[in-house]
């Protein structure tokens, strides 16, 4: 399955949402606050993918011209 990077953030949003709702147990906060974690390590791979690739994408399109 690849990546879905809007469907990760608006799983965050819903975590966030969840937490702050003040309905859980503390136990749950934490699991919820680590799947957060997780999805957010997750969204910065690959946004750091996806700068090095644009980067070098305009290396070469300045080396071409």
């Amino acid at each position: 399955m690849e990546f879905d990077y809007e469907e990760t953030v608006i799983n965050i949003q819903e975590i966030i949402a969840e937490i702050e709702s003040g309905e859980l147990k503390l136990e749950e906060v934490f699991e919820k606050f680590s799947l957060a974690v997780a999805d957010l390590q997750k969204c910065e791979s690959f946004l750091t993918k996806s700068q090095e690739q644009m980067n070098l994408s305009i290396e070469t399109l300045e080396d071409n011209f």
